[in-house]
């Protein structure tokens, strides 16, 4: 069997929240830990600012994939953030993979993935 198939099998195997739980914390943890500001705000606090904002899960996806898709500083929800960090930078993620990530932060209590570790 060919790595691609091989690959193509097991993405095709992941449910939904697996395959938004891959792509989060194989492209976006480099930047933004889940619950500590580094070299970004906390993703806890990324999420709790966007449902703030966004009524729906709908609404919250689109803003934010959009967002990512090319991060402006006039529109971003977070000032605080922009002016503490620096704006991200434009990444080149397929719509769709931006749309699953958003939809994965948007489920995930980031505090009940953490519960009974420590974090430093």
């Amino acid at each position: 069997m060919s790595k691609a198939l091989l690959l193509l099998s097991f993405a095709l195997s992941l449910n939904a929240a697996d395959m938004g739980s891959l792509l989060f914390h194989g492209n976006c943890t480099t930047c933004h830990y889940e619950l500590e500001d580094k070299s970004a705000p906390a993703m806890i606090k990324v999420r709790q600012r966007y449902r703030a904002a966004f009524g729906n899960k709908k609404e919250f996806v689109k803003y934010m994939s959009e967002w990512v898709s090319h991060p402006n500083a006039a529109a971003s929800i977070m000032q605080d953030a922009v002016e503490k960090y620096g704006l991200m930078p434009e990444l080149a993620f397929e719509k769709d993979v931006l749309q699953e990530i958003a939809s994965y932060i948007y489920e995930t209590d980031f505090r009940k993935t953490h519960e009974g570790h420590s974090l430093r």
